[in-house]
Parts: C-alpha cells; structure tokens; sequence
C-alpha cells in the first residue's frame, strides 16, 4: 500500500463509477449478446433468460449512459421496434470482457473447455487482453503494476 494511501479520499474514484454501470450481473451479459450481434430485445431475453424487466432496466441504462444507441426498425406488420447498438464507449468495453472471459476460462470452465472463444476476424487466431506500460513494456506479472495517486487524487476531508 502506499504511505499516503489512507490520506485521500476515494469518493471519485473511477473504478467505483465503473463499476455502478458494469458491476450489475446482467450488464455484461447483454453486453456480450450486443457484441456477438444479438440487438434485439426479445432476441437477448431468449438467449440470456433474463427477466423482462430486468433486461429492460439494463438496457434504458446503457442507453443513459451512452454505451448503446436504440435503432428503430419494423418487421413488415409489426409496430416500430429498436434494436441495441454499440457506441464507441461501449465498444470499449470489449477488452474487459476479454479480460473477464479469460479469467472464467481458466478458472470456472467445465472439463469440455469454455462455451465460448473470442477470435480475431481478419485471421481467426484467438485474441486475449495483454498489459503494456505507456514505454511498451509487456506486462508478464500481475505484481509488476501498482497503483499510484493519480492528478484528480483528492485528500480526505
């Protein structure tokens, strides 16, 4: 821990902001159908089971939030409907459920391996999150990276 640690404030921290978006269950989960070009309300309650009101929820808050835009569209005798589509800020998100795939592949996957593998479109090779450091160094250890007061750090009032 840093010496100073417990003299700032951790009100605005960003992880705890992230977290009141992403740290719901069901947030990555639609995330992920979004991802893998299941936009559709009824088509992402079939696929994840989620509740109906529940995926509703989640979906007016990633609209809120700006990590998915609503696009109408009508099947031919239907009423105006929309679809979820990323936005940039959503599509950024994708590194973290990499990231979080990676770790539930390794460490809650059954004996058949995991359910699903993320693959780079281009060549199809499987694509996993790595860490750099702003000079390029390539991470190897977890324990190589610590954290430090950043510019918005605050002291506890």
């Amino acid at each position: 821990m840093h010496p100073r640690a417990l003299d700032y404030s951790v009100d605005n921290c960003t992880i705890g902001r992230a977290m009141e978006i992403l740290g719901e269950k069901w947030t990555m989960v639609v995330m992920r159908e979004v991802f893998q070009g299941i936009r559709r309300f009824d088509d992402i309650r079939v696929r994840t089971a989620i509740p109906r009101q529940v995926l509703s929820n989640r979906l007016a808050m990633l609209v809120e939030t700006g990590m998915l835009r609503k696009v109408p569209y009508r099947d031919p005798g239907s009423r105006e409907r929309h679809e979820y589509r990323p936005t940039d800020k959503g599509l950024e998100i994708y590194p973290v459920l990499v990231t979080i795939a990676a770790w539930g592949e390794r460490y809650l996957a059954g004996p058949e391996g995991p359910p699903q593998i993320f693959v780079h479109r281009d060549c199809g090779a499987e694509v996993h999150a790595e860490l750099h450091c702003a000079a390029g160094h390539h991470i190897t250890g977890n324990r190589d990276v610590v954290g430090e007061l950043g510019p918005g750090a605050t002291l506890r009032g």
